[in-house]
């Protein structure tokens, strides 16, 4: 029997990990829909109290007794190790399945199924369709990566058919779904380690849009995705960029206030709305266009589109300000690929501080060797560039790379072994008119916490 199918007969949910990022918008959604759900982790993080608040019983620490003799169905992330007492007690009693398995009976759940992937950007463009079909009245359902502040949440429940969900290639997790509607935002070489070439990639994202119902709506600029979808038929294929051969197209691109893009929507050469973007960077113009295309197709009016767009100031970790100190800014971004870090650190650059400092942290052994020059020449677009060490996560250093590798291929780069180190440097170093952004998908933004918890304990509080 299949996920969909017990699902349909389940009545009690326990999930393993319930307060990750990605478990705790399911486990809502569930809660939502009428299931009685409970959870464990090993984390008391926000999300797991988030979760504990809308109903779900959670437990701290992760045993088998955590889960009920009368349980359904027991739902994990692929982050619990092998030889978790919980985890092995719920395959050998329970029905159990991974989160993607659920995520992609959640797109067959809903009659309008919106997958945004793509190796860049899919956060922020999950996000800005969520914020543009809320605001257009479509009441979608959503799945994000990151927190939303529009709805202080990683994901909600709609009363509609509507349903965003962010759709990750890694391990090839996306190919669980079955989207009514699948966009491709870009194609890059990422997660090697996993796909071996980037030959493999295109390959995986051409089959996540041959599993689209209706339509593929892809980045017509992006020779990647062009090559990963050439001679696709049997749905609609929809095009959108800048060129003038898409279908969907941004055209007369400013930046009134020297940050912050303004373009104009036109489909198949008809004037649709002017857009007003509330983030910083020219990436975002296509991330943008994407969300308003998604919209569209679903029945968004086009003006409501826009000012759903011009209303979305960001998603949690994406150029996130933490605050100014001492006139000193901090943010943090999830770049952990040179192709995200290059546009973040080149819209940090021209939002006019008198130096930017990149502190970022490496993640993974593989990706940080495979991508070692590309990394060094992108973190020179900052004044000052500081590094941590290499997070490993789910990898051991076999290879023999280290951070003192990328650090000696940058120019005055700095590395240190700890984050109480790289905060000691920066508190040292920085001057007023300085931003300091931590790049990185692990917890390097645990820096900026450790400095501004240092600044306020010195009676130095934020600034107005």
């Amino acid at each position: 029997m299949d996920i969909n199918e017990r699902l349909q007969k389940a009545k009690k949910i326990h999930f393993i990990g319930i307060g990750g990022a990605g478990m705790c918008p399911l486990a809502e959604i569930l809660l939502k829909l009428g299931y009685t759900v409970s959870g464990s982790d090993n984390n008391d993080t926000e999300t797991f109290r988030r979760i504990e608040r809308e109903g779900a019983r959670c437990f701290l620490g992760q045993k088998k007794e955590n889960i009920a003799p009368d349980t359904d169905l027991v739902i994990y992330t692929n982050a619990i190790l092998a030889g978790n007492e919980e985890l092995e007690y719920a395959k050998a009693n329970f029905p159990t399945f991974e989160r993607a398995e659920l995520l992609g009976a959640f797109s067959r759940h809903f009659g309008n199924c919106i997958g945004i992937s793509g190796t860049h950007g899919k956060t922020t463009t999950s996000s800005m369709a969520t914020v543009a079909m809320m605001y257009a009245g479509l009441d979608p359902s959503a799945v994000i990566g990151g927190k939303l502040p529009e709805i202080d949440a990683y994901g909600r429940f709609g009363h509609s058919q509507n349903f965003v969900c962010e759709s990750c290639e890694f391990n090839n997790t996306f190919l669980k779904m079955t989207p009514d509607i699948a966009v491709i935002l870009n194609i890059d070489a990422d997660h090697l380690d996993f796909f071996k070439t980037l030959d493999n990639i295109k390959k995986a994202f051409r089959q996540f849009a041959e599993s689209a119902t209706k339509a593929v709506i892809y980045n017509g600029d992006d020779q990647n995705t062009m090559d990963a979808v050439s001679g696709m038929t049997g749905k609609e294929m929809v095009t959108f960029g800048r060129g003038e051969q898409n279908d969907w197209r941004a055209d007369n691109i400013t930046a009134p206030d020297g940050v912050h893009n303004a373009f104009d929507v036109f489909y198949k050469g008809k004037f649709m709305a002017h857009v007003q973007l509330s983030v910083p960077g020219e990436h975002n113009v296509l991330n943008a266009l994407a969300a308003f295309a998604a919209a569209c197709a679903s029945g968004a009016d086009p003006q409501k589109t826009a000012e759903g767009l011009q209303e979305f100031h960001g998603a949690g970790r994406r150029f996130e300000i933490a605050g100014k100190y001492a006139g000193v800014t901090y943010a943090d971004d999830y770049a952990h690929h040179p192709k995200e870090i290059e546009v973040t650190l080149q819209a940090a650059k021209k939002m006019h501080f008198k130096r930017v400092w990149a502190v970022h942290q490496p993640f993974t052994y593989s990706r940080t060797k495979a991508l070692l020059d590309d990394f060094a020449r992108v973190l020179q677009i900052a004044d000052k560039v500081v590094l941590s060490e290499i997070m490993g996560s789910r990898e051991v250093n076999t290879i023999g790379i280290h951070t003192k590798d990328l650090a000696d291929k940058i120019p005055g780069a700095v590395w240190f072994e700890t984050f109480d180190e790289i905060a000691d440097y920066l508190l040292q170093n920085v001057a007023p008119g300085d931003l300091v952004i931590t790049l990185g998908c692990g917890d390097v933004y645990k820096i900026t916490r450790i400095i501004t918890k240092r600044l306020e304990e010195q009676g130095i509080k934020k600034d107005d």
